[in-house]
């Protein structure tokens, strides 16, 4: 297990597990600007993702060597660079993390500032950990004296799941979203992160009603739903909120006719169950599809 480190003591530790395209880059940034609070400078660490592999997402390690490589390859001087750029010295500490798993918590304490009562790894990678995955992240924490808290956001199934298909041609332009969107069922990678039923039991299984708070996409950037995430940390929350999305998909094709009516049948049980888990918290849009 980790070595105890006794400057996290008492401190609260928010792990964002997802879900993908939620919104989980406008809240890293929002929570940056709480005086309370510090993300890794890195939104996905993927630490927990390489604990527990899931074959179909690659090699989270090989990705943060791919990074740091990237930020050594920057122009100018690599040493300032380090000193000047925090998600540099965080790509530095990630890759320590492949042979150190201290280092895990070497990263943030290393961001500890006297204000700094949270701290949050934001990897929405993390919610296809399941059962097992979760339990070796609570017991992960168990070494510290810290308390553990996680979050997952939900977006309307069908919205988000044209999103990341979106996304991905946004990074493989060869693959328009209009014409493969019939291999995402096949693709556990994308479909995966469908399931918010496995990821909500997967919680249940292994955290605490006080510990664990879901919260939807649509509702995500309301004033009342960043009071209700900062008091479940906490902390207060920040007057101002940033303006705008971040990592916007900028891919904006329409969603077929054909790929709508396919992915509301086979996310139906999402629905369905979101429906009978949360009743009137879920948003009024997600009723366009089901």
């Amino acid at each position: 297990m980790p070595r105890h480190l006794p400057e996290l003591d008492g401190k609260t530790f928010l792990v964002c597990i997802g879900a993908a395209k939620c919104g989980t880059s406008w809240l890293h940034r929002y929570l940056s600007g709480l005086p309370e609070v510090e993300p890794s400078p890195l939104k996905e660490l993927h630490f927990f993702n390489a604990r527990t592999p899931v074959p179909a997402f690659g090699d989270p390690d090989a990705v943060a060597l791919a990074r740091l490589r990237a930020f050594m390859g920057q122009p100018g001087d690599t040493l300032a660079n380090l000193r000047d750029q925090p998600a540099f010295a965080a790509s530095l500490d990630r890759a320590r993390m492949i042979y150190d798993e201290d280092a895990y918590f070497g990263h943030f304490a290393r961001l500890l500032s006297p204000q700094t009562r949270v701290l949050a790894d934001i990897t929405p990678a993390y919610a296809t950990l399941g059962p097992a995955g979760f339990a070796d992240m609570r017991a992960f924490f168990a070494s510290q004296q810290v308390t553990l808290k996680v979050l997952f956001i939900m977006r309307d199934p069908v919205d988000r799941l044209w999103s990341q298909l979106r996304h991905v041609e946004q990074m493989t332009p060869d693959k328009p979203a209009a014409t493969h969107w019939h291999l995402a069922p096949d693709a556990p990678a994308i479909w995966s992160r469908t399931d918010y039923r496995a990821t909500i039991a997967a919680l249940d299984a292994c955290f605490a009603p006080e510990d664990r708070l879901c919260l939807f996409y649509e509702s995500l950037f309301a004033p009342e739903t960043l009071g209700r995430l900062c008091g479940f940390l906490g902390v207060e929350a920040a007057a101002d909120m940033p303006a705008g999305r971040q990592n916007e998909t900028r891919v904006q094709s329409a969603l077929p006719d054909d790929a709508r009516r396919t992915f509301a049948d086979l996310l139906a049980p999402q629905y369905a169950f979101c429906r009978e888990r949360f009743g009137t918290e879920v948003p009024e849009a997600w009723g366009r599809y089901s």
